[in-house]
């Protein structure tokens, strides 16, 4: 079942590359009494994908002077790619946080969850955006349309806070 508005976010553990290698992090640490922006989406280096995330680079300013602590985007893959994925959106300089979610867990346990053989993707994230306040979505916004990002996108989050 798909988590909803007024769902607490399941914990999960994601991995992020630090400066020793890969590193864990806690999800519900990360959220715990703070307003978080999390988005998720298929998966790095994809067209419309690395069209998504310039929208949160563009609107992070806007979201901060409403509150939010932190922008993380979530994808199904590893924290390597995540990383040079990160540098190669601009991302990393813009201060988004990327997180893989490299066995598709979390996405999963959130029901975001599709696969596409034609394409090679096995598990892997829908497109979505959502709100989160002290680990409780208050805003989610899931694309309907493969291929799309308008629903996702940041500038359509803003405007619903």
């Amino acid at each position: 079942m798909a988590i909803k508005k007024g769902d607490t976010l399941p914990n999960a553990t994601f991995l992020v590359m630090g400066d020793e290698g890969p590193a864990t992090v806690d999800l519900a640490e990360k959220l715990k009494g703070r307003k978080v922006v999390l988005f998720g989406l298929p998966g790095a280096f994809t067209r419309t994908c690395s069209a998504h995330v310039p929208s949160f680079i563009r609107t992070k300013d806007a979201f901060a002077e409403k509150g939010v602590d932190e922008i993380i985007c979530v994808a199904v893959n590893d924290p390597f790619v995540m990383k040079a994925w990160a540098e190669n959106t601009g991302a990393e300089d813009a201060g988004l946080t990327m997180l893989a979610d490299g066995d598709a867990s979390f996405t999963k346990a959130i029901g975001m969850e599709f696969t596409a053989p034609p394409v090679g993707f096995y598990d892997r994230s829908k497109r979505f955006s959502m709100l989160v306040e002290d680990g409780v979505v208050t805003i989610l916004n899931e694309e309907e349309a493969a291929g799309e990002c308008n629903i996702s996108a940041g500038e359509t989050l803003l405007e619903a806070m």
